[in-house]
């Protein structure tokens, strides 16, 4: 591909590239420890699975076209997110430089079309199955492209020049996608059963250990509750909730509060985040138990149980009420 002669000015020296310096600093600046961007990609992936309508929650589910749009979804959530302007020639403006969003499922697989040549990239990947993600500022200097290029006359990076790279963040953590965590043996039990409520309460009971999300809860209960009809609140205690239900075979469902959080991180459990849950069974604290990490609830001291120890009812969960929250989380 030949250049135009008035697009020599946009590919500096890049030791003296101003532009991609200021537009890093400025997502650094923006996203310091990588959240907004990680909730960025949860949101569109879980956007594309659609798991409350369709059960669905592995990439490998998705039809040819899905996968082709995850970019132009990707690029919207990010904008979203951030609130950047929109470019003249290409996605974006941030600090006033031109900026093109490109995500690929293959990390390297950035397809750059000629617009974007000798311009800056924001280059995302993200691998759901591991749970990681990068996203870094790129000048696609046209003698850091491949030379052949695809039916859109689209290039890709070099990979011995992927070292030029700017990372924002690299090989950051994903907002965990739990059900990809769940065997596939209990997975087939869970949506065995016949209604949302014995879903729910199978996957409790199958998934310990593991934090999930709102969506999770909605994918699982998909069968026979409508995104409207809201399945999370089947998890509340009493007779009709999971929590309620799970009580007698010893199980606990942590949520996001400031005192259910503490109690997780006390049994070394992964914390929820915000709208996550995270089960696990327990048992009252004996001797056998040695110095395994415990909580006090009701009274009673309990450990996380084992496959040996006997099913007993459990503890009911500190009471938090909705409308404290906030106020408990500014606290903690």
């Amino acid at each position: 591909m030949t250049l135009p002669p008035d697009f020599s000015s946009l590919s500096p020296d890049p030791s003296t590239d101003c532009a991609a310096e200021l537009v890093w600093k400025h997502l650094r600046h923006i996203d310091a420890d990588g959240t907004r961007i990680a909730r960025a990609l949860r949101r569109s992936f879980d956007m594309l699975l659609d798991g409350p309508n369709t059960g669905r929650y592995r990439w490998d589910q998705l039809s040819k076209t899905e996968k082709a749009h995850c970019g132009t979804i990707v690029e919207i959530n990010l904008q979203r997110e951030f609130s950047f302007d929109d470019g003249t020639i290409l996605d974006y403006s941030i600090e006033g430089y031109e900026v093109d969003c490109k995500y690929s499922q293959t990390f390297g697989g950035w397809m750059i079309p000629p617009e974007a040549v000798n311009r800056l990239l924001l280059v995302v990947w993200a691998n759901d199955e591991k749970g990681i993600w990068s996203a870094g500022i790129l000048r696609a200097r046209q003698e850091w492209l491949n030379h052949k290029s695809n039916r859109d006359s689209k290039l890709t990076l070099q990979a011995a020049e992927r070292g030029h790279i700017r990372w924002v963040h690299e090989n950051a953590p994903l907002p965990e996608n739990g059900l990809l965590r769940v065997p596939a043996e209990d997975l087939a039990v869970i949506h065995a059963k016949a209604s949302g409520q014995q879903r729910i309460n199978e996957l409790f009971m199958r998934a310990t250990g593991i934090r999930l999300s709102r969506n999770a809860i909605w994918t699982v209960a998909t069968a026979n509750d409508t995104p409207k009809d809201d399945p999370t609140r089947r998890i509340r205690g009493g007779k009709e909730g999971a929590r309620g239900q799970l009580k007698e075979k010893g199980f606990v469902i942590f949520g996001d509060y400031s005192a259910h959080r503490r109690a997780a991180r006390q049994l070394r459990l992964p914390e929820p985040g915000d709208g996550e849950y995270v089960s696990v069974r327990l048992t009252p604290r004996r001797l056998r138990h040695g110095d395994a990490p415990w909580i006090s609830l009701e009274g009673e001291d309990w450990v996380v149980a084992g496959p040996d120890d006997p099913v007993a009812a459990g503890p009911a969960l500190p009471e938090v009420k909705r409308r404290t929250r906030q106020a408990a989380e500014t606290a903690d």
